[in-house]
C-alpha cells in the first residue's frame, strides 16, 4: 500500500508541508517495499484556483490510498475521499516520524476539510 505524505523537500528527512493543495511536492512511501519517490507539486501550487483538485489528482495518479498532510481544503477532501482514499491530518514531524506515526496507528482519520477553500 502506498501512502503519499505532503512534503517540504524530497526525501524522508524533510518536514511536513502543512498545506495539501499548496505543497511543495509528496513524498510517495509504498509500505510494502520501503521504497518512496518524491512527485513535485510546483505547478498546482502557483495555480491561481483549483490547487487542491489538482493535487489530488496527482496523488491519485501515483496509486495511493491514502494522504497524510497538515490541512486540506473542501475540494481536495471530496476529491480525495471520493477516490476513496483515507486522510490523515497531522501538525509536524518529518516525513520519517510520519511513516512511523501512520504504521503505529498513531494518526486519526479526518472526516472532513479543516480549512475554507482558498485559504
Amino acid at each position: 500500500m502506498k501512502i503519499a505524505i505532503s512534503s517540504q523537500g524530497d526525501d524522508l528527512s524533510a518536514t511536513l508541508d502543512p498545506r495539501f493543495g499548496r505543497a511543495s511536492g509528496f513524498i510517495i512511501y509504498d509500505l510494502d517495499t520501503d521504497q518512496y519517490e518524491y512527485i513535485s507539486n510546483a505547478e498546482n501550487a502557483q495555480a491561481p484556483q483549483g490547487a487542491g483538485g489538482q493535487a489530488a489528482q496527482t496523488v491519485a495518479r501515483s496509486g495511493a490510498q491514502a494522504v497524510i498532510s497538515g490541512h486540506i481544503g473542501p475540494k481536495a477532501y471530496a476529491a480525495l475521499s471520493g477516490g476513496g482514499m483515507s486522510i490523515y491530518l497531522a501538525q509536524q514531524g518529518t516525513i520519517k516520524e510520519l511513516i512511523q506515526a501512520y504504521k503505529n496507528g498513531q494518526l486519526q482519520s479526518t472526516q472532513g476539510a479543516d480549512k475554507p477553500g482558498h485559504w
